[in-house]
């Protein structure tokens, strides 16, 4: 009786909604009764009455959970191997995704109340572990975990397999259904999971004369993880190119695409680049997860002063703030953590982009493009009319941008932006370049930030030693026999690198009345720079070398990334 009344639930809510009609609804239910109560989901689907993501987003509503389609999951085989094939063919559930770091495990199933089955495989995975359950359609949940399941699906695995079969680039062209039969489909899919699962922010693919090289930028260095023989580039290259849309006839031009995948359990992007070179296409992936690179401004290991100055340039209602740096400092990431602490239901944020990368509710995004003949100074006019609170121009690169970006400023709106410069005060000599004059500026900068981003020490393997008498010299405590720095050392927890994850070092140029006034009288660098010390600014350097005394970095992994020369003089 309960389960009638379920598959009556499920058919009231494809009727209401307007998906299926009544009379539907009678014909699935007349064919269950003689399909020996076949899930009624499934009857509508065999029907044509309705697709079977129709009936999974809907089925995952009703329970409060999240859907998943699995045609668009990279499974993680380290997951697999947590949970045995019959084990998960008999409980029609899938293990995507396993996350060490948090201790989650990622499961598709299509009971999500079967918390016998949860149990269990908390229990095969070693008692301590979180599931987190996803609802996936139970025809194409079945056929996922023979896919995924009858094929190997670790890197060295499928390289194995490679060496001993053919492959047949045929295949790779198309999206078949059998596609995983195809190993080098397998090793994409493994590449791109390895990568993500490490933390890298881009992927390279670079064919030399007789190998290729793949290399993962991880913590803004780049890493070279695997050598293949040079044979396996054509195959790697196509399904590259298949997955992002691109032309796979196409080699001796430069192109671009886009791959949209879940990985670990949870939505990835990779935005892909093509550039012919004299060995082959090189092509490179930049990793855009939005999980990781949007977080709030609480959580970026900002000092409390640095905060504070933040805090107070956001709560001014017009002007506009500008982050400089060069690219990879991570100005993207904080103009969306900014962005986050404004982004409310009372508030209209607008923003132009090349491209949007990271999909943000609330916010009405628009990327750059010339088919659409939208550039930065015709968008901004464009969104000026679109009642804006808050105006986000993704760079301002010529003239016209930046006379709109500051027309924007001066009538009213909050204006975010970023401009290629090495330092905070170098915004204004970059700007008068552009044709901005100082009386423009003057009153209608709120700050200017200058950003890099500087590897943190691994916690469970960094090393103390007394500095020498040069790292004494920079630190500014030559007299300090107390003075203790770390180094990086290496171990498991940080793959022997010494460090895991970055932290951004600011530069903060609070504008006031003092130095608006120097800057609208064309006050040189040395002027503006004695009248921002007199009111404590610091320096990238001094705020990285502050993370040298506090033990949050190295040394010279701060000289990696900011200039140190002027101060050992």
């Amino acid at each position: 009786m309960a389960e009638q009344r379920r598959k009556l639930r499920l058919g009231e809510l494809l009727v209401h909604q307007g998906l299926i009609t009544r009379d539907q609804l009678r014909i699935a239910l007349t064919e269950q009764n003689g399909q020996n109560n076949m899930p009624l989901g499934r009857v509508l689907v065999r029907l044509g009455f309705v697709t079977e993501s129709v009936i999974r987003d809907i089925m995952a509503r009703t329970v409060g959970q999240e859907s998943i389609d699995l045609n668009q999951v990279l499974v993680d085989a380290e997951a697999l191997s947590l949970v045995p094939q019959t084990f998960a063919r008999r409980q029609r559930l899938l293990p995507i995704a396993f996350n060490a770091e948090k201790g989650e495990l990622t499961v598709a199933i299509t009971e999500v109340f079967n918390l016998a089955a949860l149990d269990q495989i908390r229990a095969m995975a070693g008692g301590n572990v979180q599931i987190k359950t996803v609802f996936a359609g139970q025809a194409q949940l079945d056929d996922f975990i023979d896919h995924f399941y009858g094929f190997e699906l670790s890197v060295d695995g499928i390289l194995r397999e490679i060496e001993t079969g053919e492959v047949d680039y045929q295949s790779l062209q198309q999206d078949s259904g059998d596609e995983y039969t195809q190993p080098i489909v397998r090793l994409v899919g493994a590449l791109l999971v390895d990568a993500v699962k490490r933390g890298a922010s881009d992927l390279h693919f670079e064919p030399e004369y007789a190998f290729l090289r793949i290399r993962y930028r991880i913590d803004g260095v780049l890493e070279q993880v695997r050598s293949l023989h040079k044979n396996y580039w054509a195959g790697i290259a196509v399904r590259l190119k298949v997955l992002s849309g691109m032309n796979i006839a196409e080699n001796r031009a430069p192109q671009d695409g886009r791959i949209s995948l879940n990985l670990n359990g949870r939505p990835v992007d990779f935005r892909v680049s093509t550039q012919p070179t004299i060995w082959g296409e090189n092509i490179v992936l930049r990793v855009l997860d939005r999980e990781k690179s949007i977080i709030s401004l609480e959580h970026m290991g900002l000092p409390h002063d640095v905060m504070a100055k933040l805090n107070l340039m956001l709560a001014r209602p017009e002007g506009i703030l500008i982050i400089t740096g060069p690219t990879g400092s991570g100005k993207t990431t904080t103009l969306y953590s900014m962005l986050a602490k404004l982004n409310v239901e009372s508030v209209n944020i607008m923003t132009l982009e090349d491209p949007v990368e990271y999909p943000v509710a609330l916010m009405r995004q628009t990327s750059v493009s010339e088919s659409a003949r939208v550039d930065f100074a015709s968008g901004i006019r464009s969104i000026m009319r679109q009642d804006p609170d808050i105006i986000l121009v993704g760079e301002v690169r010529d003239r016209d941008t930046a006379e709109m970006a500051f027309r924007a400023a001066m009538t009213g709106h909050q204006v975010f932006t970023t401009l290629h410069t090495n330092s905070a005060l170098g915004a204004f000599p970059r700007l008068l370049d552009i044709g901005i004059t100082p009386e423009i500026m003057s009153g209608n900068i709120i700050g200017i930030l200058a950003q890099r981003l500087v590897r943190t020490l691994c916690t469970n393997c960094k090393e103390a030693y007394t500095p020498n008498a040069e790292e004494r010299l920079l630190l500014g405590g030559a007299d300090d026999p107390d003075l203790t720095l770390y180094r990086p050392v290496g171990c498991t927890a940080c793959s022997n690198r010494g460090y895991k994850g970055r932290v951004a070092v600011l530069e903060i140029l609070h504008m006031d009345a003092d130095i608006d006034e120097l800057v609208a009288r064309r006050a040189s660098p040395r002027e503006l720079l004695e009248a921002a010390l007199a009111k404590g600014f610091r320096t990238l350097a001094d705020e990285g070398l502050q993370r040298v005394l506090e033990g949050v970095t190295s040394l010279s992994e701060v000289a990696r990334a900011i200039d140190l020369t002027s101060r050992a003089r």
